[in-house]
């Protein structure tokens, strides 16, 4: 009895020995590994990469920048299914351990003893936080060891519903999808609680290997692992097991979102706003800050200047004829794999890519590109079509002498006449247009060129280009606003201009001859160039240099007399919005593309419109007392003399370089411009509430043709957007302001009349013509009769 007293208290000290050494032991480890444990409690504090939002003007998503697709969703806006079957999926005990599962590591060794092929993790969801946020992804036993004892003090700071709201907005998921609310957008372009079970099964059977259930390449292994995870939540009690054999019977079918500007051809617009908000916050705030960014855009807008523009630029393309095909492939067995290789522009739909398969004297058999399906392959349809010789009316030669078998074009189909394409080509010039609000300086529309796909440079924005004629609107309110009036009289006569060296310029009208004595307004009308040039002689040109800076024309345009017909170099955007100051009655605004930003909290941290409103925060608003918005924005010039141009404006497109714009049918005011050799094409112009800018030429400058011109080629575009854009819109005159004084005149000597041949004209106070002049066919703006000749001002030609 003795003897086993003995014996049992040796083994009790024997264990008591091993239990101090084995716990000395562990203490020694878990200080050794603590020692180097990142702080757990950061995570109070986490604030994850939250991808870019950029919407158009009524809420469309137009862009998403991001290094990681992420929307940051609270716990209790995380539907109770969504949890339920990533509970089921990866951890189904977390509610109840305290960071560490037994039961989870048993049964994982347990699988991997029986040789399972289906292997299972032994990390809880609070060690995979840990490992995530806190960690490096490698894979070892002391990194295992850090794993859980963080997952220990992680348990002891924060609330499960915590925890877990992190885990699913941190997790992979597969696609560039980051998070929960990310992966429904990104696979079935669904909020969260729009999740099916199905739905909800698969996404959260994607944490374990993304890559491994790809619902294109893998379709059956992401098959299974949804059915897996139905059957976890049906063993779990969440669903019934009705509902998951329902679900299971599903197909899985994936519908990824695609988000591009392209789907609203804004390509231009989007990018530049990319470049605003990088130099504005810098390139983690952009990618990471999750921002939300309301721009200007009007998509129905934006779509109509990106088809007005392209139709001009191919109108002068064609014109000039065929110029060879796109590429060349070699045609094998199966010609559609090859075409599938050539790289599309995903922004010229309805234009596809095409190969020519057999060719004769009046027709062609294309084969068109097939689409590539989402998991890379080529689809196996094959399409063919018919281009006809009517079809392809610019191609100058016969259909055998300008294709060959391989040719890879551009078609587009003809809708009415289903198998039957039209040729198209890549126009070689390129262009701009700017649609904008004259009284916010907010841009609906902008298009920086052909395709964006196939040239990022925005020719609105950063192409340097000269105005032309379209600058001389400016010439002339600078000398109404110092004493001319529109019914003053300029002579249009050769003039010479010699320079401090001796050297000498002889400007030239674009129609030789016809010479004579003309009003201002008749100067612009028809875009004189002699008219133009003896009036900046006679104004000065410091003054007009300071009007192209106060309208934002010019930054610091040099004073010499070339630049009044527009030698300066500038963008399509400044001369939009110097028209557009004009157009509101000579108010500065500030051209923007960016109405609101917000931070990921919705507090607002940029606005664009920077007036006050006295009376906005008001409980109550009555007629008597409402609110009022106080416009401290400069005055550029007197509104007087903006009306004046405005007019004389509308008389352009009514008698002058733009009357094929008059077939709008609606009150617009504009102005051609085109530069020497007719290498920059230009129109600008306004209707009472919109201004826009046209502009095409080749991006290395080069003359468009000897007879080119903007009333030719680029009025046209602004015509058929304006079209579009005021179609259905009421016929507004422009607003007169107080003070004018309209009176009727001859339209060719401003002089008083009536009937026939004469038109309302507008006069400042004090400035009414005479009923006829006492003499000469010149006059200075302080005396419309005088016999003086105009010149002898203070500007120089240097």
């Amino acid at each position: 009895m003795r003897m086993f007293a003995r014996f049992f208290a040796f083994l009790f000290a024997a264990g008591a020995i091993v239990f101090v050494v084995g716990a000395v032991g562990a203490g020694a480890l878990v200080y050794t590994f603590s020692k180097d444990l990142p702080d757990h409690t950061q995570l109070k504090n986490y604030e994850p990469p939250v991808m870019t939002r950029v919407h158009a003007a009524d809420g469309s998503l137009v862009a998403e920048y991001a290094h990681e697709r992420r929307l940051y969703i609270p716990s209790n806006a995380i539907p109770k299914l969504v949890k339920e079957a990533f509970l089921s999926a990866e951890d189904k005990n977390f509610y109840s351990h305290n960071g560490i599962d037994p039961e989870g590591m048993l049964r994982a060794v347990k699988v991997l003893i029986e040789g399972n092929k289906r292997m299972q993790g032994a990390s809880t969801i609070t060690q995979q936080v840990a490992k995530n946020f806190l960690l490096t992804p490698e894979r070892s036993f002391e990194r295992k060891i850090q794993e859980a004892l963080l997952a220990l003090r992680i348990e002891q700071t924060y609330s499960k519903d915590r925890i877990l709201e992190l885990y699913l907005n941190k997790i992979n998921l597969g696609l560039g999808s980051y998070g929960i609310a990310a992966a429904a957008l990104n696979y079935y372009d669904k909020s969260v609680q729009e999740l099916t079970l199905a739905e909800t099964a698969y996404l959260a059977g994607l944490p374990k290997a993304p890559n491994n259930y790809n619902p294109f390449r893998n379709r059956d292994a992401a098959l299974e692992r949804r059915n897996y995870v139905i059957n976890r939540m049906v063993e779990n009690g969440y669903v019934s097991r009705a509902d998951g054999e329902a679900a299971k019977a599903e197909p899985l079918v994936v519908t990824p979102r695609n988000v591009s500007a392209n789907s609203f051809a804004a390509g231009y617009f989007a990018e530049e706003v990319r470049r605003e908000l990088n130099d504005r916050y810098g390139d983690r705030k952009l990618y990471e800050g999750g921002l939300s960014v309301r721009t200007t855009l009007d998509p129905k807008m934006q779509l109509m200047a990106r088809r007005a523009l392209v139709d001009g630029l191919v109108r002068y393309d064609e014109a000039h004829g065929y110029r060879g095909p796109y590429k060349q492939i070699e045609i094998g067995a199966d010609w559609g794999v090859a075409l599938a290789e050539v790289s599309p522009l995903g922004d010229v739909a309805p234009w596809r890519l095409a190969v020519v398969l057999d060719v004769n004297d009046s027709a062609l058999r294309v084969g068109l590109q097939p689409v590539k399906e989402k998991g890379g392959e080529v689809a196996r349809n094959r399409e063919t079509a018919t281009l006809s010789a009517d079809n392809a009316r610019f191609v100058r030669k016969k259909m055998r002498q300008a294709f060959a078998v391989g040719d890879v074009i551009f078609v587009e189909p003809i809708e009415s006449k289903p198998g039957q394409v039209r040729l198209r080509q890549i126009p070689e010039l390129s262009g701009a247009i700017v649609a904008m609000d004259p009284f916010t300086g907010r841009v609906f529309a902008m298009v920086g060129g052909f395709s964006f796909d196939q040239s990022s440079f925005n020719r609105a924005t950063q192409a340097q280009r000269q105005p032309g004629s379209s600058f001389k609107p400016f010439v002339y309110a600078t000398a109404l606003d110092n004493g001319y009036t529109p019914s003053s009289v300029l002579q249009d006569e050769p003039i010479t201009i010699t320079t401090p060296g001796g050297e000498t310029w002889s400007p030239e009208n674009f129609e030789k001859g016809n010479y004579g004595s003309h009003t201002l307004r008749y100067g612009i009308e028809h875009s004189k160039n002699l008219m133009t040039v003896r009036l900046a002689r006679d104004v000065g040109m410091p003054l007009i240099v300071e009007t192209s800076r106060r309208f934002g024309i010019y930054d610091n345009l040099a004073p010499y007399l070339p630049m009044a017909l527009g030698a300066g170099e500038t963008t399509v955007m400044r001369m939009v919005a110097g028209y557009s100051m004009l157009a509101n009655g000579g108010k500065q605004i500030k051209p923007t593309l960016i109405d609101r930003i917000q931070d990921r909290w919705g507090h607002t941290i940029y606005r664009h419109d920077e007036r006050e409103c006295l009376g906005c925060d008001a409980d109550k608003f009555s007629p008597d007392n409402e609110p009022k918005l106080v416009d401290k924005s400069e005055q550029v010039i007197d509104p007087l003399t903006a009306y004046q141009m405005t007019s004389i404006m509308e008389g352009v497109i009514q008698r002058g370089t733009g009357v094929g714009v008059r077939e709008v049918g609606k009150h617009l005011a504009g102005k051609t411009g085109t530069t020497n050799d007719a290498k920059d094409l230009w129109f600008i112009g306004y209707s009472p509430d919109l201004a826009v800018g046209v502009y095409i030429g080749y991006d290395k400058p080069r003359s468009l043709g000897d007879s080119a011109q903007a009333a030719q080629y680029a009025a046209p575009i602004f015509r058929d957007f304006m079209k579009m854009a005021l179609a259905g819109k009421p016929d507004t005159p422009f607003r007169v302001p107080p003070g004018i004084k309209l009176i009727s005149v001859d339209v060719r000597s401003g002089l008083r009349a009536s009937g026939a041949g004469s038109i309302l004209e507008a006069f400042k106070p004090g400035t009414a013509p005479p009923d006829s002049y006492s003499g000469g066919h010149t006059a200075s703006p302080s005396a419309p009769g005088d016999d003086n000749q105009v010149g002898g001002g203070t500007g120089g030609l240097y």
